[in-house]
């Protein structure tokens, strides 16, 4: 299955083609064929549900299926939702140690369905977002996995972003002083209520700032259900790329490292992949990452603040969408109320640090 959770927890919704927002399949009938080889025109979608971000449909022509992603209908937040950066992101790491699907068309004109979109190819995995569909494979399997998400985020730290001709998709120089004030413009943009812990911890987060290290590669929502993992517990492909970008790459561990803490702070509304039995530790993680890469993690508790508040900020952005009734889907009622927890978190990692 490809997903952004796996199909035991959000099935799949089969819609009638008025009710796919942000899909005619008569005008991507016609584009298809033109833009992916041997593809028909009499199309049928599966709208992939559970995601709260880029909307993920299956197409199918009766006898091949491929995955297309597009923006969610409605109000987007400046620099998010960026198609042509994830397609480009994977395209470049295809012929690398980092596993992801194969890129197979980008649209930029938003004439064809509203906004830009791609396709690409469908990937035989699960993205594993539940603590009970870890413990049903067992502890050991489910260490096993644990382990392999750890070294795919090494692999990927590893990849020289010159080398995959990636040296120009972002401005490393100045990247976690500009990520501060980015993550403030998202609650300045998504406002709908007052919140002093943003504040706070903005305040903070800015007065710390760590010097420059070596760029890399970031895929800017590293964590368990955006990777596919195979029948065989192998990484099948690493998806939603939406928020990568040229910067410190650290950033990504300890976004990884949030998400895992996530089940308490944000009860109901996250993962709980990372309470499994078997599934590293938090110490575990950081151990082995630190063995397989040459990064200098020191001051890993800002990072982790700064990880907090770049999720409550994409939280936060969620929610006013929400308020303002852009979104689709259920879920979305009670997910505002996780901002006040990430926020506090992080100003509680930048004291303990």
């Amino acid at each position: 299955m490809t997903a952004e959770h796996p199909e035991s927890e959000h099935p799949e919704s089969e819609h009638p083609e008025s009710e796919h927002p942000g899909l005619d399949l008569a005008v991507l009938g016609d584009w298809l064929p033109e833009h992916v080889d041997g593809a028909g025109s009499d199309l049928t979608a599966t709208l992939i549900a559970g995601g709260k971000s880029n909307l993920t449909y299956r197409i199918s022509d009766g006898s091949s299926s491929w995955i297309l992603r597009r923006p969610p209908v409605g109000h987007l937040l400046a620099t998010a939702h960026d198609m042509g950066r994830e397609y480009r992101m994977m395209s470049a790491l295809e012929q690398t140690a980092v596993p992801v699907p194969t890129m197979y068309a980008m649209c930029d004109d938003a004439d064809v369905l509203g906004a830009p979109f791609y396709v690409m190819s469908e990937i035989d995995g699960v993205p594993y977002r539940a603590k009970s569909e870890l413990a049903a494979l067992g502890p050991q399997r489910t260490r096993a996995i644990s382990e392999r998400l750890v070294d795919t985020l090494v692999d990927l730290h590893r990849v020289d972003p010159a080398d995959v001709g990636l040296a120009d998709a972002g401005r490393p120089e100045g990247f976690l002083g500009r990520q501060v004030q980015r993550w403030r413009k998202q609650f300045d943009a998504a406002h709908t209520r007052e919140i002093p812990a943003m504040e706070k911890l903005y305040t903070m987060l800015a007065d710390r700032v760590p010097a420059d290290t070596a760029p890399g590669i970031v895929h800017g929502d590293y964590r368990l259900d955006n990777v596919l993992v195979t029948p065989h517990d192998e990484m099948g492909a690493v998806v939603d790329w939406e928020l990568s970008t040229i910067g410190d790459s650290l950033t990504d561990l300890a976004l990884m490292l949030i998400y895992g803490r996530l089940a308490e702070i944000t009860p109901g509304a996250v993962t709980d992949a990372t309470a499994a039995p078997g599934y590293l530790s938090e110490r575990e993680i950081v151990e082995r990452y630190a063995a397989g890469s040459d990064r200098d993690l020191d001051d890993l508790g800002f990072y982790i603040a700064l990880g907090c508040f770049k999720l409550a900020g994409i939280v936060e952005g969620i929610h006013y969408r929400y308020v303002n009734g852009q979104t689709v889907g259920d879920g979305f009622s009670q997910l505002g109320d996780g901002v006040f927890g990430l926020l506090d978190a992080g100003i509680a990692a930048l004291k303990e640090n």
